[in-house]
């Protein structure tokens, strides 16, 4: 399966619009965000490759849900094949996400496909206040949930969990991969 690189491009231009509607600098966000200004200057110029912490962070810091910094704009009829999408790594742990739909301004919902494999647990920040994370897993088997209240999940199960608190997603068998619907209210 060919893996395509993080949207460059689209989280260049995300990153400008969404600190301009802000109104703050270059250093402001990236001291909101935990980052260098640097590294802010290189992901605006479409030269760096952020991690899914990176982008999480910012989009917290910016007040929007990680996919309006990667999701490019929708057509009205879109087919996301397997394999494509803009897909990111973890820096710590074996985990991969691809955004398969972003929700609109009235629809505050994401659609991804998580990929794991045994190892590292991804520990997540919190996520913007008042998101639900809702869970499937498709194969394999998951330990996720809010830190200290995490659950073993095997195909087919379903869990729904505040994502606006530590969580983490830990891979138990190889080949391990879920679908989650992150809600934001």
């Amino acid at each position: 399966m060919s893996h395509p690189a993080p949207p460059l491009a689209t989280i260049a231009a995300a990153l400008r619009r969404e600190r301009e509607r802000v109104g703050i600098s270059l250093a402001e966000l990236a001291r909101r965000a935990g980052l260098a200004k640097s590294t802010l200057s290189q992901l605006e110029s479409g030269t760096g490759n952020p991690s899914v912490e990176t982008l999480w962070s910012l989009g917290v810091a910016l007040g929007v849900p990680f996919s309006r910094l990667v999701e490019p704009p929708i057509p009205q009829i879109r087919v996301v094949r397997a394999g494509e999408g803009p897909r990111l790594q973890s820096d710590h742990a074996d985990f991969f996400a691809t955004l398969l739909a972003a929700g609109s301004a009235h629809a505050r919902r994401d659609i991804y496909v998580m990929e794991l494999e045994p190892g590292g647990s991804r520990q997540a920040d919190a996520h913007l206040p008042g998101s639900i994370e809702h869970l499937v897993v498709a194969a394999g088997r998951l330990r996720v949930g809010p830190e200290r209240e995490e659950l073993d999940l095997g195909p087919g199960d379903y869990v729904t969990f505040p994502g606006d608190i530590p969580h983490s997603y830990q891979a138990l068998e190889p080949g391990t991969w879920a679908v989650l619907v992150m809600e934001h209210r």
